[in-house]
């Protein structure tokens, strides 16, 4: 695994050089650059929106007590997308552009969930709980009472 990690981070980026240079001497040096940064603000715009929406499921899938489990992996693709579209080159401009798709990030999602589902735990705090009085035991009063204590000396 090692190697192979090692090896991508060596090669890919002299196959981004190449594909750069080709496109430079199709259509210009200029355009070429242009392009580039013009699919960088583009694609950081498209960015912030879809992590707003995957922000938002995420929000109310915890609000309803359900595990995130789906839009977490959204939000790592998009993640993803915008580390690659900041990167200079068409490749990983063309995988980020993938990653933003949401068809593909479901698909991404249904791989990932397959092999991590047993070992995700949601814990959800709300302020709605049993209230614990200084002694230890459940009031019996109701649910809404706010009990407030005052800690004695050397406790």
């Amino acid at each position: 695994m090692f190697l192979v990690v090692v090896s991508l981070i060596v090669v890919v980026p002299f196959i981004e050089l190449y594909v750069i240079v080709k496109v430079g001497s199709s259509v210009g040096f200029l355009p070429t650059i242009g392009t580039l940064i013009a699919i960088s603000i583009v694609g950081s715009a498209l960015i912030k929106h879809e992590g707003l929406k995957v922000y938002n499921d995420f929000a109310s899938a915890v609000q309803r007590g359900e595990k995130p489990s789906k839009e977490i992996v959204h939000g790592v693709c998009l993640l993803a997308a915008g580390v690659l579209l900041l990167a200079p080159g068409f490749m990983s401009d063309a995988i980020a552009v993938l990653l933003m798709l949401p068809p593909v990030r479901a698909v991404v999602a249904v791989m990932a969930l397959r092999r991590s589902t047993s070992r995700l735990t949601v814990i959800r705090a709300t302020h709605t709980g049993p209230i614990v009085e200084a002694w230890g035991h459940l009031s019996t009063s109701s649910i809404d009472d706010v009990i407030d204590v005052e800690p004695h000396e050397g406790e």
